[in-house]
């Protein structure tokens, strides 16, 4: 049997836990599919993440979904600031749910990063102009790390604000039916600018040491497990390092992993960089040590580790999970090329065509 495809548990408050049907998540990746701009999902998000489910992956996550509008990384991404929105996530909740996967919502505030062009084929690169239906971003001091306008600074009011909008945004996502909610703490966005050294330059309680520059993060966390239902498991995905000398680093994420799990999270996925030129590893499976060396630092906490990029061969991805270094892999733009990733790495790892996840309407594939 393939340790990648056994089931998983991601425990949840109630000990009721998440059962997922194996250890495969599709990585949430934007999509910038939202071309009235209205933070409203459309056919192409029930299409792309109706695929992967029929494809087989355990939990299917969808792409960084604002928290209010200025917290689009840009104009046409997704958003649950509204109920027009939550409305129109429920039917791709339950086709998802149709074809056996459990799916998940990560929320997201772009912060400084926000108000940016599409990351698509023939967009211009940088900051939307106000005049062009950009907007003035936020975050926790100024900076000129992005290359992007400058952010207004968000005060403690501001702030308070903000957590607020996470928990109301968590709470539509249960009403949406959703299984999972991933908190974005990674990539440069929001909650990692306050925890950055790189970009938090703040002389309040919100910046300077450790226990500041965490303050933000542990707030949200807070406020969206107090909105959260407790039979559902909270998730977290960080920036395990920022490979940068003055920014943050693993031996902080392994301290934060730790109070996020005393705060509710139980599940994490690893991912790295988004501040600052990147200096750190690359290659398959560059960011494996990251997830392992938070898998060990949760040892007994019942958590659930996920790793994640360039994550594409079945049985690299088989080994992460077998030699204990995660409890899951997140594949993201090998799922691209390929819907199916999961069915087929079940049958490259000897998984019968009874049992592999593909859904049933694609059986004769699996010869």
């Amino acid at each position: 049997m393939s340790k990648l495809f056994e089931p998983a548990t991601l425990s949840t408050p109630d000990g009721s836990g998440l059962q997922l049907r194996n250890r495969t998540v599709l990585a949430p990746m934007c999509q910038y599919s939202v071309t009235a701009r209205d933070g409203v999902p459309t056919d192409w998000h029930l299409v792309h993440l109706g695929a992967r489910a029929a494809g087989g992956f355990g939990l299917v996550v969808a792409e960084a979904t604002a928290v209010v509008p200025e917290g689009r990384i840009s104009d046409r991404d997704a958003g649950l600031w509204n109920d027009a929105q939550r409305d129109a996530w429920k039917p791709i909740v339950d086709f998802a749910h149709e074809q056996g996967a459990a799916i998940g919502v990560q929320l997201a505030h772009a912060g400084a990063k926000a108000s940016t062009y599409p990351w698509l084929p023939g967009q211009a690169e940088g900051s939307i102009p106000v005049e062009e239906g950009g907007w003035e971003t936020v975050g926790p001091s100024t900076t000129d790390i992005f290359g992007l306008a400058q952010p207004h600074v968000l005060d403690v009011d501001g702030i308070k604000a903000s957590v607020q909008s996470w928990a109301d945004a968590a709470r539509r996502a249960d009403e949406a039916g959703f299984d999972v909610v991933q908190i974005h703490a990674a990539h440069g966005y929001l909650i990692h600018q306050f925890l950055s050294p790189l970009t938090n330059h703040r002389e309040d309680a919100y910046g300077g040491s450790y226990e500041n520059r965490t303050r933000y993060a542990r707030e949200v966390i807070a406020a969206i497990r107090a909105a959260w239902p407790d039979h559902k498991p909270l998730a977290i995905r960080l920036s395990g390092d920022d490979w940068v000398e003055g920014g943050w680093r693993l031996a902080d994420t392994l301290r934060f992993v730790r109070e996020a799990r005393e705060l509710g999270v139980t599940a994490f996925d690893l991912s790295s960089a988004g501040i600052g030129s990147y200096h750190g590893p690359s290659g398959p499976g560059f960011q494996v040590p990251l997830a392992a060396a938070v898998r060990e630092a949760l040892d007994g906490t019942d958590s659930f580790v996920t790793a994640v990029g360039l994550l594409t061969d079945p049985a690299q991805a088989e080994h992460v999970v077998v030699t204990g270094q995660a409890d899951g892999v997140s594949v993201g733009r090998a799922a691209l090329k390929d819907a199916h990733w999961p069915a087929n790495a079940a049958k490259a790892l000897g998984i019968t065509r009874d049992v592999n996840p593909r859904a049933d309407q694609y059986w004769r594939a699996a010869w």
